[in-house]
């Protein structure tokens, strides 16, 4: 992997946490209080107090609150709080926004998606949410039901995902997906399932408002097909990590993204050539799958 640069997500992130830290430390040394003094006043360990000005753990708004209560200077606590949610906006750890359930997160999910006229999607080893048949996509919320140990509201969030895919029909909304041929043949369900998704996208890819492209194994890349993300319009970019949700908002972010995109984009096969590249998926598939079962 390439060292971090100032326009990758997760490296600013990594700086607002650094300077929030930073700026906590300073409170506490101006008060002439010890990190050992601080954590007692506030009947915490010492390790808080390390990570917290660290950068190694994100404070809570209460934490924020009782840090400067504890150091005398609640006139900062505004300013922090303003620079904690930033933060958060950039940085939404997957316990912290799931912790009510999958239906929740993928309502806000359609919530951007109403918002966003121009959809560009690329996805290295998954199906799109936008794209995904009931039964694909049961398999992968259960992966994240289990990942995270959420409450099981298994039956709401598929119901929901689904009905996002209503936005597909909708002429003012214009879509382009570039996947990976990796993520036609990855095993994240039963061969059976994967079988009825990858034929859900022939018909899904006929869409007048949908361009669907595959980046075959046999493709030259011009940039590195790292992870996946979404940029929505031109005014953020989402990636998905094991531990936490990116939302990147900053211009340069999204130039790179962009970019990036159109690059991956040239490589793809389109059309009839795309739709080859499924079948030849497909067929390699159904060898596996009992007639039964298909």
């Amino acid at each position: 992997m390439p060292p971090p640069n100032r326009t990758s997500g997760a490296y600013n992130v990594h700086e607002a946490r650094n300077a929030l830290g930073k700026r906590l430390r300073e409170l506490r040394q101006h008060a002439d209080i010890s990190g050992r003094q601080l954590a007692e006043s506030l009947s915490w360990p010492p390790s808080k107090i390390s990570k917290l000005e660290n950068g190694r753990q994100t404070p809570s708004d209460d934490d924020i609150r009782a840090w400067t209560r504890a150091t005398g200077s609640d006139g900062e606590t505004e300013s922090l709080l303003a620079s904690l949610h930033t933060l958060e906006v950039q940085y939404a750890e997957w316990q912290r926004i799931l912790r009510t359930g999958m239906r929740h997160h993928q309502d806000q999910w359609a919530a951007w998606e109403l918002r966003t006229r121009v959809f560009r999607v690329f996805e290295t080893q998954v199906i799109p949410g936008l794209l995904q048949t009931a039964e694909y996509a049961r398999a992968r919320i259960a992966e994240g039901i289990r990942a995270h140990q959420l409450p099981n509201d298994m039956d709401e969030a598929v119901q929901s995902r689904v009905r996002r895919q209503e936005i597909l029909y909708r002429p003012d909304k214009r879509f382009h997906f570039v996947l990976t041929e990796a993520a036609l043949r990855f095993r994240k369900c039963t061969p059976a399932v994967l079988l009825g998704q990858l034929d859900r996208l022939i018909p899904l890819s006929s869409l007048p408002n949908v361009r669907l492209g595959i980046i075959g194994f046999e493709a030259q890349y011009t940039t590195s097909p790292m992870h996946g993300f979404w940029l929505l319009d031109n005014d953020r970019v989402l990636v998905e990590t094991f531990s936490a949700e990116l939302d990147l908002r900053q211009p340069q972010e999204i130039e790179v993204y962009a970019k990036a995109f159109e690059e991956l984009a040239a490589v793809a096969s389109y059309g009839r050539a795309a739709r080859a590249i499924i079948n030849r998926v497909v067929d390699e598939l159904a060898a596996e799958v009992p007639e039964d079962d298909s």
